[in-house]
């Protein structure tokens, strides 16, 4: 137990919670942001990863959201720290479960997905994030080049449903 140090049995079911001290722990998901941004001629923007976990792979612009922010905001600020761009308009499109795979740890996440129009390509690659931006048809998105089973999911989604 980390507050009286009790040895506990294997581990359980969240939460966890020491019988000894009666310490309570919830192990709740961390929460991430993304979004499909459409450009004027309705393509994707994606970018290439600079980091691990799943460095070299697509992506859609995003990333964690910081404590005491909203999703809006963490994902507007994303996107200017990535690529540059200013994003008026989100609109929440679905929220998937992911893991994260960082240095030995496996994080669970929630990861909620918003799309997003801009009013041009001027997006330019933040080299300590990303090594390209792509702004690729529909038709061109290739699922098996994109870093994250959330991400990939909300796009097939994304993809399967009607043009918007």
């Amino acid at each position: 137990c980390p507050q009286c140090g009790q040895a506990q049995p294997a581990a359980g079911t969240a939460p966890f919670h020491c019988p000894a001290c009666g310490f309570l722990f919830y192990f709740n998901p961390a929460i991430a942001v993304g979004a499909v941004l459409l450009a004027p001629d309705d393509t994707v923007l994606l970018i290439r990863r600079a980091k691990d976990p799943q460095r070299g792979k697509l992506s859609v612009p995003g990333g964690f959201v910081d404590a005491g922010e909203v999703a809006e905001d963490a994902l507007r600020r994303e996107i200017r720290e990535e690529v540059g761009l200013a994003v008026e308009r989100l609109d929440y499109f679905c929220s998937l479960p992911n893991t994260y795979h960082y240095r030995g740890v496996t994080y669970q996440v929630l990861d909620f997905f918003f799309l997003g129009r801009v009013s041009g390509k001027s997006a330019q690659a933040e080299p300590g994030e990303v090594t390209e931006v792509c702004w690729l048809p529909r038709n061109q998105i290739a699922l098996t080049e994109i870093a994250f089973d959330s991400v990939r999911e909300m796009l097939r989604r994304f993809l399967s449903a009607p043009e918007r």
